[in-house]
Order: structure tokens, then C-alpha cells, then sequence
């Protein structure tokens, strides 16, 4: 069966050297008192207002659907049977599809915050250490290397309930099965997993935009402790 996309895993790589880790994890752990020791603190807890953040606007009605950075779409691949289908008056079939792939995305989202939190309350000194001194997505790319295979086994059974529910698979059965009849090159994908695919790449762009946010606007920092650590 074709399939539309290879999930990766993304292993992220803490590199500490020189006296700039040196300073950082003494900052980390108390040594330094203009710290106070609130560093690690700081940064889980802006991991925890992003995350949760994230997936609380993903998971509301048209959270996927109405938001075109993360809305999910029919595949690259299927760009011709969408044009062709849209041509022979099959629009509404084709929308009703991309309709439920959303609907499905934004139902497995609800699932996220607390394997978002379980990955935040683990975070080791070294890893707070290698996000402060990282680049501006470092606490995205923590969640994502810590929690990509959870979320992928969490999100998988949801959106494939959803999609059933929503009569997704009828309508992509519907559009494919169409298409099929002009073409002699037939497409069968694997709906469930393009659409994982889909909502996991979109959570995480969320993420990322929440963190953005922390480290660039300082009216993003509404505690104290954020302000303290991002502020500097």
C-alpha cells in the first residue's frame, strides 16, 4: 500500500562545552546566586504554558481548520486527483474530506497536554542547560525528541476513531474511488497516518510559536519567574 509519508523521530543533541556550560549549569543548580537557582524552573514552566497553550488552540472547534499554518490538506501527491475531482463536480467530496481530517486532528490533540506535561516534569538540569544555551526553537525541539513516539501512539487511535466517526474514510474512499475510474495509476493512502502525520507537524509549529513568543515579547512573560529567566 503507498503511503504518503515517513515519520521521523527527531533526536535532539545537547552539546555542552567550555566555560559557557560551565556557567550555565552552575546558574542551574544555585551556584550562582544571581539565578537563584530558577532557571530550570523558568523554562519548564514556559514549556508548560506553550505546550498547553498549543494544544488547547488545536484542539478547539476549527483550531486545524481555520488556522492555515496547520490546516491539513489533501497530500502533495494527490494535488491532480483534487484538481480533477474539483473539475467533474466533486468539489463538495473533496471538501467533506479535508473537513474530517481536520476534525479528526483536532479531536487527537485534546490528547497531548498531559504527554506534553509527563516529558516537562522529567527534564533534567543538563537538558534546561542545553535549551537556555540552544537556538530559539531548543524547547520545541526538547518536546519534540521527547515526545514524538508517545504523541504518534496517542494520536494514531484517536484520529482513526475520529475519522470513522466523521465518515473520513467514506469520503476519501469516495474521492479515490472517482479518481480511480480516470486513471490507470490508482491511489490507495493510508489516511490515519498522513492525517498523524499532519496533526503532530501541526502541534509542533504551534509549539514553536508559543516559545517564539516567550523568548521575543515581553508581554508573552506573564509570571514573574518567566520574566526573570527571559528577560535577561
Amino acid at each position: 500500500m503507498k503511503k504518503f509519508f515517513a515519520l521521523l523521530f527527531f533526536i535532539a543533541g545537547m552539546s555542552f562545552s567550555g566555560n559557557v556550560n560551565a556557567q550555565i549549569l552552575k546558574k542551574l543548580t544555585g551556584g550562582d546566586k544571581d539565578s537563584g537557582g530558577n532557571i530550570a524552573a523558568g523554562l519548564k514552566e514556559a514549556l508548560s504554558i506553550g505546550a498547553e497553550t498549543a494544544a488547547k488552540n488545536l484542539s478547539a472547534v476549527d483550531g486545524y481548520f481555520a488556522n492555515a499554518a496547520v490546516k491539513i490538506l489533501m497530500p502533495e501527491e494527490a494535488k491532480k486527483v483534487e484538481e480533477k475531482l474539483r473539475t467533474v463536480g466533486m468539489g463538495k467530496q473533496v471538501d467533506d474530506a479535508i473537513l474530517s481530517m481536520n476534525r479528526a486532528a483536532e479531536d487527537a490533540a485534546k490528547s497531548a497536554t498531559p504527554i506534553f506535561v509527563n516529558a516537562i516534569k522529567q527534564m533534567s538540569i543538563q537538558d534546561a542547560a542545553g535549551i537556555l544555551s540552544g537556538g530559539d526553537f531548543a524547547a520545541t525541539d526538547y518536546l519534540k525528541s521527547k515526545t514524538t513516539a508517545q504523541l504518534t501512539e496517542a494520536f494514531r487511535p484517536v484520529i482513526e476513531k475520529a475519522l470513522e466517526k466523521a465518515d473520513a474514510t467514506k469520503h476519501w474512499n469516495t474521492v479515490f474511488t472517482a479518481y480511480n475510474k480516470f486513471t490507470i495509476k490508482k491511489i490507495n493512502p493510508d489516511l490515519t497516518a498522513y492525517v498523524t502525520e499532519r496533526a503532530l507537524s501541526g502541534i509542533f509549529y504551534q509549539v514553536a510559536q508559543e516559545e517564539q513568543k516567550i523568548r521575543k515579547d515581553p508581554l508573552a512573560r506573564t509570571t514573574d519567574l518567566l520574566k526573570s529567566v527571559f528577560g535577561k
